[in-house]
């Protein structure tokens, strides 16, 4: 059960509710995430300016959700790690690439590499150094795209931190968290 409100477009704050239209419209339904976040139109403003910008950026789709199952499965956060799953399954990923993404793994080494930074940053909090960097260079990432995939692990960071904190209930097709070997 979410420790705040998922609120609907008639409960949530008014400057919550033209948003959460947004997102009924984008999604065709409200997730439960944003439905939690909508408690403050500031956070949710955020987010899902931050999910826009994104979505508009230099990094592939299919990419991007890797790298957030990736973080979901190291955060253990089943809300994040069930939507990318199926956002990635959207963005062509096929059912062995989501799952290989959730240990970091994947056989393209572009994105192996991507996904080799996003975990170390996440495990390190951000104290990685010059030698990682250049590892994305070498996998053929530029200055934008670098910058770019530093504002994906953001963004799911903060996305992992509400929905584990805020027990929000999962409302995508469930996946399971894996370990690694």
């Amino acid at each position: 059960m979410s420790r705040v409100p998922l609120h609907t477009p008639d409960t949530a704050p008014a400057a919550s509710q033209p948003l959460l239209a947004q997102i009924q419209g984008a999604f065709g339904a409200t997730p439960n995430m944003f439905r939690a976040v909508a408690n403050s139109p500031a956070a949710l403003q955020q987010m899902w300016a931050g999910f826009g910008a994104l979505g508009g950026g230099s990094l592939p789709a299919k990419l991007g959700e890797q790298v957030a199952v990736a973080i979901a499965n190291r955060n253990a956060c089943e809300y994040c790690l069930a939507a990318h799953t199926a956002l990635g399954r959207k963005a062509g990923a096929s059912a062995d690439e989501m799952a290989a993404a959730q240990l970091g793994h994947s056989t393209d080494p572009q994105s192996a590499a991507a996904l080799a930074f996003a975990l170390k940053v996440v495990e390190r909090r951000a104290a990685v150094d010059a030698s990682d960097v250049q590892a994305l260079r070498n996998a053929g990432f530029d200055d934008e795209a670098i910058v770019e995939l530093l504002a994906h692990i953001a963004l799911n960071l903060f996305t992992n931190y509400v929905n584990v904190s805020l027990d929000v209930p999962v409302d995508f097709p469930k996946v399971a968290l894996r370990k690694a070997a």
